[in-house]
């Protein structure tokens, strides 16, 4: 079995985070220089950070579930192989 393992680059990690600060200052600039009351810039900065917290967990519910897949299909793999492996030490007789 081959394990394909994906580690993103040290400049693609930096580039996500910097942007992300990058859009954070821009929203927040954004509201605190609105001509609007009080109560509206802050509707609009919670909004804010309950899109940014939506966003987190959609790409983590999302990752969980390809790993959890990947997972299920690990041991389906290593089922096969202890079957292949019982049946190949018994002289294959009982593979059905």
């Amino acid at each position: 079995m081959n394990k394909v393992l994906y580690s993103p680059t040290q400049a693609w990690t930096h580039f996500t985070v910097g942007i992300f600060i990058v859009a954070a200052s821009m929203m927040a600039g954004g509201i605190y220089f609105l001509e609007a009351t009080f109560s509206a810039k802050g509707f609009y900065a919670m909004s804010a950070i309950m899109l940014v917290h939506a966003s987190v967990t959609l790409t983590k519910t999302l990752r969980d579930h390809e790993e959890a897949g990947k997972l299920i299909n690990r041991l389906e793999d290593a089922k096969t192989e202890k079957l292949l492996m019982d049946s190949d030490k018994n002289g294959g007789d009982d593979i059905l």
